[in-house]
């Protein structure tokens, strides 16, 4: 069925990088929710109403909030299609990752409106207020139905998100999974009542309650994991890398910065390692090839740096070989860059950057501490500068 829909609806879809096409899916997927979502909703509330279930009925307004969530969705992909303006020169992709918050704080307000009714029916139920349910073979066949729609829009969700990298999805898909529990907490609260004469209507009710408030704060982490900014992950970092070092003249890479301003919408900075001894615009060609290489052929917007080092000294290498053992064995994650030597009359200076990851647990005075230590076991008179710095990107 979702290919089908993809096919009817979406033309390129197998073009996974493509912004437009995501757009589409995006859009096709919050009309398919919406509809699907109405359709549940209208049928539980009135058979909540009707035959006076307080679950069912809490179920349905659940279904409706997932409508209204749809609905934000589809505004925030639209308003994401924006390109770039002089007010937001990164473009507003990350306008999805609003929704995405928005749509969790729907799913919490909605939980603890749900916790309340749920708990006063509990505390009606140990007064011997409460009344036994009824049980209605409509309300078992609408209950029945939403857990098997419901399933199928898990899943038709999950696979859009994966496939597209699409976080508004995955929302979407967990907002599903948990109605599929939650709806089923309620089918089983109706054929408990019926069965057995006590009203598990009202705790199963706090229940839902609890799914819905669970699946609401994992979207809300989720998101503010993007909003807040995170490093890129270990593989788009190789990516980048090794793109990079396909040019001739790259002799090595490191700082390496990625900014995510929305989904699979990425700006990056790098330095990179040249040749001293080439002629500096021959250098800064290359570099400006690469630059246009992302710029044509990725979702990848990179500033590149050019750090010139010396080659060929091997007094240089052999203390930079030296150096980088000493911080390797101090912590494997741990690495060197910007390596320079400054020869004086009495002695000599070894400068460069030491890149530790965040949660290290040495201090950078016990890095720079043990590694001068080190050295004074090596060599008389030889002294190190080091700058220890964060690896801001995991990986990088």
């Amino acid at each position: 069925m979702t290919k089908l829909l993809l096919k009817l609806f979406v033309p390129n879809y197998k073009d996974v990088n493509s912004p437009s096409v995501r757009d589409k899916v995006g859009k096709l997927a919050g009309v398919v929710c919406i509809v699907l979502n109405t359709l549940l909703a209208a049928a539980k509330i009135t058979a909540g109403a009707l035959f006076g279930l307080m679950s069912v009925l809490a179920d349905g307004i659940n279904n409706l909030t997932d409508c209204g969530s749809n609905i934000v969705s589809l505004v925030s992909i639209k308003l994401a299609e924006r390109p770039a303006d002089a007010e937001h020169p990164y473009g507003h992709r990350r306008a999805e990752y609003v929704a995405s918050m928005i749509v969790a704080f729907i799913v919490l307000v909605v939980a603890f409106e749900l916790a309340v009714e749920g708990i006063t029916g509990i505390i009606d139920v140990f007064k011997g207020k409460s009344e036994p349910i009824s049980f209605e073979i409509l309300t078992v066949v609408a209950l029945s139905a939403s857990v098997l729609i419901k399933l199928w829009m898990f899943a038709f969700n999950k696979i859009l998100a994966r496939r597209y990298s699409f976080e508004l999805l995955n929302a979407t898909a967990v907002d599903s999974i948990s109605d599929v529990c939650a709806t089923s907490a309620v089918l089983i609260a109706v054929i408990v009542s019926h069965f057995t004469g006590f009203n598990a209507d009202a705790f199963l009710a706090v229940a839902v309650a609890v799914l819905i408030g669970f699946s609401g704060i994992k979207i809300l982490k989720e998101t503010m994991r993007h909003l807040l900014g995170e490093g890129a992950d270990e593989k788009l970092v190789r990516e980048v890398v090794n793109r990079i070092k396909m040019f001739d003249g790259v002799l090595g890479v490191h700082d390496i910065n990625v900014h995510n301003y929305g989904p699979n919408h990425y700006y990056a900075s790098a330095h990179v390692e040249v040749d001293c001894n080439v002629p500096v615009m021959d250098s800064h060609d290359m570099i400006d090839q690469i630059e246009r290489d992302f710029a044509e052929n990725t979702n990848i917007r990179i500033v590149l740096h050019m750090d010139p080092v010396v080659t060929n000294d091997p007094e240089l290498d052999l203390y930079k070989a030296e150096v980088r053992q000493i911080v390797k064995n101090m912590d494997g994650t741990f690495d060197i860059h910007d390596f320079r030597m400054v020869k004086g009359p009495t002695h000599t200076n070894l400068i460069f950057d030491v890149s530790i990851p965040f949660g290290a647990k040495m201090t950078e005075s016990q890095i720079m501490g043990e590694i001068q230590a080190e050295v004074n076991k090596l060599h008389e008179n030889v002294y190190v500068v080091p700058t220890v710095e964060k690896q801001v990107s995991k990986g990088g």
